[in-house]
């Protein structure tokens, strides 16, 4: 039986949620998931159906998440060990009231200075991982997301502001589930870019191995 995806999109309309999701979706069917897209916090009401899945995958940027929503979302990956993986405002910075959430996502978004059009350099900091085996550094003209993160995480990706090492793409434990992120992707455009959209492929598929 293949594994099994829910991918739920929504929030602010400016990430492209839709787009974003739909990338998404086509990259874990060529893989051969089984995938279900979403455009409602409620599909996360159902924790038996949430149980059934192998990764979830939210494109949702800030909004509120209900208690009844959040917690079953909350222990198919904690207890279930569901895999969750996502980029950008889509995961970094969902939900700002709910603090479990971002515990989960291992980081929370706070600034982003000069706004979109930033030209950075993302550097490969754990080149043994599977995650970014082979992959070298590359450069992005996008936003360039300053976060708060959780010493925990474990980090496969920074890019500098000023003598600060930031956090690019990390992965973390909560509890049972597997936890991927990836700060890249303001836009559909910018998670299509190779370099994103190899990394967002190795992320989804390691969330759920």
């Amino acid at each position: 039986m293949s594994k099994q995806a829910l991918i739920v999109w929504g929030g602010w309309d400016g990430h492209q949620p839709e787009e974003v999701a739909g990338i998404f979706a086509e990259l874990l069917r060529a893989e051969g998931y089984g995938v279900e897209v979403s455009d409602t916090l409620d599909s996360f009401k159902d924790a038996e159906r949430l149980a059934s899945v192998d990764l979830i995958v939210p494109v949702w940027t800030m909004g509120k998440i209900e208690g009844e929503q959040l917690k079953p979302l909350l222990a198919a990956v904690k207890e279930g060990g569901t895999g969750i993986a996502g980029c950008h405002g889509g995961m970094g910075d969902s939900f700002r009231n709910d603090v479990e959430f971002q515990y989960m996502v291992g980081g929370q978004w706070v600034a982003h200075p000069g706004n979109d059009g930033v030209t950075y350099t993302v550097r490969i900091k754990d080149r043994g991982h599977l995650l970014t085996e082979g992959m070298e550094d590359f450069v992005v003209v996008s936003e360039k997301y300053y976060m708060h993160v959780d010493p925990a995480i474990q980090v496969h990706a920074v890019t500098d502001f000023g003598d600060v090492e930031m956090p690019v793409v990390w992965t973390k434990s909560y509890g049972a589930g597997k936890v991927y992120y990836n700060s890249l992707g303001h836009q559909a455009a910018i998670v299509r870019m190779p370099e994103t959209l190899e990394l967002m492929r190795r992320g989804l598929l390691w969330a759920t191995r």
